[in-house]
């Protein structure tokens, strides 16, 4: 299993136990992820709202 596996399932574990009710009508099914990750590395041109906008403006798959 690959880091970023481990840190969804990590982090959709303890979301569940501690927020499942509020959360509940934002899965996708039964799921708290999606399949899909992403890893970004940036460099000292890269500020937070560059960062920011890029993920707003992803696209769902």
């Amino acid at each position: 299993m690959c880091l970023s596996n481990k840190l969804k399932t990590i982090s959709s574990l303890k979301n569940r136990q501690e927020f499942f009710n509020q959360n509940r009508r934002m899965l996708w099914g039964k799921r708290f992820w999606t399949k899909s990750y992403c890893v970004i590395s940036v460099g000292d041109g890269a500020t937070t709202a560059i960062i920011e906008r890029y993920i707003k403006n992803q696209r769902p798959n």
